[in-house]
């Protein structure tokens, strides 16, 4: 990778693995071996890292004796971390409960033994990470989290369940895991991830039941390291896509990591200079959503014919003999379920893929606001400088609001449901009115 590249032309021509993952299903804790301590990872302040160090020490103390002793005000069997998203409080998540595992016997949290790297990684048999693909996590579930969460530690002193997006959680799933948070088994912790301790996305009865850590949004540079230690990116890359995702780590190193990611950027920013042409804007509504879907078929193919390969397995679909069509008989139903399952993981992917291009036309519209104020304020696409400034000498300030203002409520139709096409075709018809084009 070149030392120094244009802002201009890199998102276009920056070659690295594309990532198999979803918006949703984002995870950038990849191991160094160059790393001493697991706290490092978290683009945090202070604030975070030092309350998470001395729980993880005084969980240690209390493991290692019989009376349980140690800090009592450093550990607590529940958690809640909140901040907006992107910040980094399921990675958060993931350290601390790295270092309530790790088997280091003079560092908590050394982030080279076996404990770590595999609570990193994804792997270890004591951390559960409950990652919801669906709308709402149900009460079923739950339950099922639940019975994991009963059991004892199989290999570490700590069994740590971490349930990500936890404003996903039904009112009935909350109430189920009520019980559990607020007397949970000695030897296991239970971590909840959410944007925030509003009672629309947390239930005030999970809340005051959790010590509260807030992760709040990291600057440009705590990104920029983050992404630099993590992919070997060149920091001037690493700058632009910590710029561009407005400090969301998840989303920079999906631009960082996946082609797909940057065309989708590179087809909504383009909306926003064919707004002025006619029905140009109307045919690139169609193209993005064309992009959404390929990068959802590339993305999501390889794990749901691997879904599907091993319920026919589990179900001997590719058996013959005697009795072999009475005996899958009814696995019709299985394969159905499965089906439904995809789709709606498919459906989110595709919705939360047009949020993230809205949010990155947003953020240009804003770029141009800031331009006809005269703000002095770093742009969140440096290399969208010459759109963003025509924008700016092309409309009044009232009229970039009203625009933003337009995308904020497409987002909004796109949440409830709107198919993609008619929300973004209106959108584009609130901008072209408050831009007086006729």
């Amino acid at each position: 990778m070149p030392a120094t590249c244009s802002h201009a032309s890199w998102f276009p021509t920056l070659f690295v693995p594309a990532a198999r993952g979803g918006p949703v299903l984002i995870r950038w804790w990849v191991v160094n071996e160059k790393t001493t301590d697991v706290f490092v990872r978290i683009a945090g302040s202070p604030q975070v890292t030092g309350p998470l160090r001395a729980a993880a020490t005084a969980a240690r103390q209390r493991a290692a004796t019989a009376a349980g002793a140690g800090d009592g005000q450093a550990m607590t069997h529940s958690w809640l971390f909140t901040g907006p998203p992107g910040s980094g409080r399921s990675v958060a998540a993931r350290c601390f409960a790295a270092a309530l595992v790790c088997t280091d016997p003079s560092t908590v949290g050394c982030g080279r033994c076996r404990g770590c790297t595999t609570a990193l990684a994804g792997n270890h048999a004591d951390v559960i990470t409950v990652v919801p693909v669906e709308l709402v996590i149900s009460v079923k579930r739950m339950r099922e989290i639940i019975r994991e969460a009963s059991g004892k530690p199989a290999v570490a002193n700590w069994r740590v369940i971490i349930i990500e997006d936890a404003d996903r959680l039904s009112d009935s799933a909350a109430n189920a895991l009520l019980k559990t948070v607020e007397e949970p088994p000695e030897r296991t912790v239970i971590i909840l991830c959410a944007p925030s301790t509003d009672p629309l996305d947390i239930a005030v009865t999970l809340r005051s039941r959790c010590r509260h850590i807030y992760v709040p949004t990291p600057s440009v540079d705590d990104v920029a390291r983050v992404l630099c230690e993590r992919t070997g990116a060149d920091q001037g890359h690493a700058r632009l896509a910590a710029a561009a995702s407005a400090c969301h780590i998840g989303r920079a190193r999906h631009l960082l990591e996946s082609v797909e990611a940057r065309r989708r950027r590179e087809a909504v920013l383009n909306l926003a200079g064919s707004i002025t042409r006619g029905s140009e804007a109307f045919l690139e509504v169609t193209r993005l959503i064309t992009t959404i879907a390929t990068e959802a078929d590339d993305s999501l193919k390889d794990k749901e014919e691997a879904e599907t390969a091993k319920l026919r397995l589990a179900l001997g679909s590719d058996a013959t003999g005697k009795g072999t069509a009475k005996a899958l008989r009814g696995s019709a139903g299985e394969f159905k379920a499965l089906e439904e399952r995809q789709k709606k993981r498919r459906k989110r992917f595709q919705s939360d893929c047009i949020d993230m291009a809205l949010t990155d036309l947003a953020g240009l519209f804003r770029d141009s606001l800031m331009q006809a104020t005269g703000a002095t304020v770093e742009p969140m696409n440096p290399d969208k400088t010459d759109l963003s400034g025509m924008l700016a000498r092309n409309n009044s300030p009232r009229a970039l609001v009203e625009c933003i203002d337009a995308i904020t409520i497409c987002r909004q139709m796109v949440a409830t449901n709107t198919p993609p096409a008619v929300a973004l075709d209106a959108m584009l018809g609130r901008m072209r009115l408050a831009m007086n084009i006729r």
